[in-house]
């Protein structure tokens, strides 16, 4: 959906410089999008480990936290510190008391392939967690969800230059923006907008992700308290069941003018 523009002698920040070869001949320079180990570590104790884009991390350890059922509500993080690790990136998270009682009674190991979200779940019952219910809303109407693409394609500057990252932005019920996040996985730029508006206590009509709707995206929707999820790719079958569980609505294939509306 986003457009590439020409590179820039500097890139933006997330992005690192690589020498190219072109199949048609010749050499050149791209930027490419840095993927670093974050690791998230509560109360001193490592929790996870996730390949993320070293951007926007206090909104990503806050999100992250809320939509893995760490804590219930910002005010149950103390302090983020962020600390470089020769092997990468470390996000020292002081956790309540009581969040890192029950975090350590369920405690997982988790290995992060590009975000993904389930990785490390040890059961079936935990695998498929249930789903918040969200207050129902309306479907926002075609005009409304073109609007808020045309202002999302201005708000990627990763994607544009690399081509590598995923977008999640959230809109009020008129299509203006209200946050958006960049991240080379989807469910970590979802977290980090989960973060980023629950940390001003914000909650948007609807969603826009610029990946598939997997059944952790309508998961961590659900989280955030948006009545709509908008994808431009294909929900899976669980997303869909999940969507209908929460009375979220779903729509996938968004493209300008059109749009398929699964719940």
């Amino acid at each position: 959906m986003a457009q590439p523009k020409p590179k820039t002698s500097a890139p933006e920040p997330g992005l690192v410089e690589a020498r190219v070869g072109r199949l048609s001949g010749g050499q050149g320079q791209d930027w490419v999008a840095e993927e670093v180990p974050v690791a998230l570590v509560y109360n001193g104790i490592s929790h996870a480990v996730m390949m993320a884009s070293p951007l926007d991390l206090e909104d990503f350890a806050l999100g992250f936290s809320l939509t893995e059922g760490i804590v219930e509500r910002p005010g149950q993080i103390y302090g983020v510190e962020v600390n470089a690790d020769p092997k990468g990136l470390r996000l020292e998270i002081e956790l309540a008391a009581e969040c890192f009682f029950r975090l350590k009674a369920r405690r997982r190991s988790l290995s992060g392939r590009t975000g993904c979200g389930l990785c490390g779940t040890e059961s079936l019952a935990e695998a498929v967690a249930p789903v918040c219910a969200v207050s129902p809303g309306p479907v926002p109407a075609r005009a409304v969800i073109d609007r808020a693409f045309a202002e999302l394609r201005h708000r990627q500057p990763l994607h544009y230059q690399s081509g590598a990252t995923h977008a999640a932005a959230g809109f009020d019920a008129e299509g203006n923006l209200l946050a958006a996040r960049e991240d080379v996985g989807r469910h970590n730029a979802l977290d980090k907008l989960v973060g980023a508006l629950a940390r001003v206590q914000v909650t948007p009509a609807f969603v826009i992700v610029t990946s598939r709707a997997s059944y952790e995206m309508v998961h961590k929707c659900a989280v955030l308290g948006a009545a709509t999820l908008v994808a431009v790719s294909a929900p899976t079958s669980l997303a869909i069941d999940q969507a209908r569980a929460a009375g979220l609505n779903l729509i996938g294939f968004a493209r300008q003018g059109d749009g398929v509306i699964y719940t």
